[in-house]
């Protein structure tokens, strides 16, 4: 296991290069100076060569890459070119509100998806399996923009209960934040759990049919102790890999909630980073999203082994 492990470390590391890398040559090869960009549109020529140059664009893309890496190895984001603020310091303040809306909606993407998902799977064909199926389908059809602007308009609109835009600290005013958090996080969690409530009915199908899920019936176990000690397991393995997909969630944020309900969140840093060419902003934020997500990949990997005894590390 330890040399599995070691493997996997090197593989993500140059995954992470990979990443680094590619994020840096898109955002340089698009169209458009950064420089001009941040200057007035009557700026002479010599001010965005001078503003070049202290941005350190004049120098070939490989010196460019070479000197973020560096920094970067030595812990050193970089500094906005939009907000004139290290990126540590930007992300200390945007990362807390993408984490506490996302974590929320993932824990509860995960029991209600799961529990969803085992209900039908040993109520096949019932009216509920026929119901959670429809509500599912529903949930992955539908734009989470448009259940948003829905949201906003019958909770906010017409029925005035909840807030329609903004964040607030639950340390400031846990009761506001409460209300502010509602919205976006039943958006945030609607897809998770409509994925994960059919991804597990289906493995639990599979599993249900196994000859030692029929001899721990034939013991006389209870259906519960049959559904989660012994089928529920082993069933969890492809809704695991699913969960570990959702995680990039957790860093990223999602553009489209944080955007209709002006939360100031990664996601829309990022959005902001890409189309003002501040390319420390989106280098530092792809940069962030790539780790974590390499390693929930890695401790997704590991739990197999936990979850299915069967499973052999190669």
């Amino acid at each position: 296991m330890f040399e599995y492990v070691l493997r996997r470390l090197l593989q993500t590391v140059a995954v992470l290069l990979i990443v680094t890398i590619i994020s840096f040559l898109l955002l340089h090869l698009t169209p458009g100076d950064p420089a001009a960009a941040m200057l007035d549109t009557g700026a002479s020529r010599e001010q965005i060569d001078a503003l070049r140059k202290e941005l350190g664009l004049d120098r070939p893309l490989p010196l460019q890459y070479a000197h973020w890496l560096s920094r970067v190895l030595r812990g050193d984001l970089g500094t906005s070119i939009m907000y004139r603020d290290p990126m540590a310091d930007i992300f200390a303040a945007r990362l807390p509100i993408t984490l506490t809306l996302s974590a929320t909606a993932f824990i509860l993407s995960t029991i209600l998806g799961i529990t969803a998902g085992v209900i039908c799977a040993i109520r096949r064909g019932g009216l509920v399996d026929q119901l959670v199926s429809l509500c599912a389908n529903v949930g992955i059809a539908v734009p989470v923009f448009w259940l948003g602007i829905l949201g906003i308009y019958v909770f906010g609109f017409r029925l005035n209960w909840l807030p329609i835009e903004g964040w607030v600290s639950p340390f400031e005013d846990f009761a506001q934040s409460v209300k502010q958090s509602v919205m976006p996080v039943v958006l945030l969690a609607v897809p998770g759990i409509a994925v994960l409530a059919r991804q597990t009915r289906s493995s639990m199908l599979e599993v249900v049919h196994q000859d030692y899920i029929r001899t721990a019936v034939s013991k006389g176990l209870s259906e519960r102790v049959v559904v989660f000690r012994h089928a529920l397991k082993n069933a969890l393995i492809p809704v695991v890999t699913l969960m570990g997909l959702q995680v990039r969630i957790l860093v990223g944020g999602s553009v489209l909630v944080e955007s209709v309900f002006n939360i100031p969140g990664m996601g829309r840093l990022l959005v902001a980073g890409a189309f003002n060419k501040d390319f420390v902003v989106v280098q530092a934020g792809v940069l962030l999203i790539g780790a974590v997500v390499c390693l929930v990949n890695l401790l997704v990997d590991l739990s197999y082994g936990w979850l299915d005894p069967r499973y052999r590390y190669e």
